[in-house]
């Protein structure tokens, strides 16, 4: 259930998660390539609305008015070049109209433990050129808040700081060219590279696949070492089986050794035999009797002193 589990949130939200990424950093890639191709043209023209046009995302404008200082906001907690920085957000009032625009001025170096000095930008009206960009989202726990009376915010949302400040915003924001008047510390186009989120796409796909077919690989390695456990359990118990039901040869018992008087009565024969050989064969040496009997006698007291009495 756990492999399943992970296999579905890998095609269904690990990899596409990922894949959007890669779409969204393509997508920001062709929109950065076709605005820096084109020359910069009016604000009215490019963005006639204060409706968001993500189409002209990364376009670069140029339009009159002036800085509204009183409604300015610090974006703590951002990184440019590796390093911490604050970003300044001034709104810019166009002239000859009612709108008024967020411009991201650039940024500056944060101090410890303080808010830094920031360089007001210059007064009456100006003429400045900039990147139109889309607002980022707002964190529901993160919102704005006053800090030794400065706005400080999270994100750049103009929605957020039109809300503190009460002064109606277009739904974009600007990012101050280099050199423009009010610049602070210039932030650089993104790199044109897509990312490692295609890859972490596809190694997602290819950890939803291989999941499955770990489990499935285990499960028939161990289904078959039980069915071959189980056979030889079988075979085992056929084995004992067959020999209690063949009935066994008795085994061969080893001869009774001789009784004492079985040596007895035989060592009495073969003196018998031995006697009366001896006897019959002197008895047929005519002439020699009584050196039969000494004979005898002799063949007797060897076999007594062999056998025994």
């Amino acid at each position: 259930m756990v492999v399943a589990a992970f296999a579905v949130a890998c095609f269904t939200l690990l990899a596409p998660w990922q894949l959007g990424k890669n779409s969204d950093t393509e997508r920001r890639n062709d929109l950065i390539r076709t605005a820096t191709s084109i020359e910069t043209e009016p604000l009215a023209e490019v963005a006639p609305s204060s409706t968001f046009d993500p189409s002209s995302e990364w376009r670069s404008v140029q339009l009159t008015g002036r800085y509204l200082v009183e409604d300015q906001a610090l974006v703590r907690l951002r990184n440019v070049d590796e390093r911490p920085a604050v970003e300044v957000l001034t709104p810019f009032a166009v002239s000859g109209s009612d709108r008024v625009i967020l411009v991201d001025r650039g940024y500056i170096r944060p101090q410890e433990g303080a808010v830094p000095d920031i360089p007001a930008p210059p007064t009456g009206e100006q003429t400045i050129t900039a990147r139109i960009r889309a607002a980022e989202s707002v964190s529901t726990d993160r919102g704005a808040r006053q800090d030794n009376g400065t706005l400080t915010v999270s994100t750049i949302n103009p929605g957020l700081v039109s809300a503190v400040t009460s002064t109606p915003m277009d739904d974009f924001y600007l990012q101050l060219s280099p050199d423009q008047p009010g610049s602070l510390g210039e932030i650089s186009l993104p790199q044109l590279d897509t990312g490692p989120y295609l890859s972490y796409g596809l190694q997602w796909l290819a950890f939803g696949v291989m999941a499955p077919l770990g489990v499935g690989y285990f499960l028939f390695s161990e289904i078959r070492a039980r069915r071959r456990a189980a056979a030889a359990a079988s075979a085992s118990a056929a084995g004992e089986q067959s020999g209690q039901d063949t009935p066994r040869s008795p085994k061969p018992t080893a001869p009774e050794p001789d009784s004492r008087a079985h040596r007895r009565q035989q060592m009495r024969d073969e003196l018998r035999a031995a006697a009366g050989t001896t006897v019959v064969h002197q008895v047929g040496r005519i002439g020699h009797g009584p050196q039969a009997d000494d004979e005898s006698r002799d063949v007797r007291d060897k076999l007594t002193r062999r056998y025994g009495d």
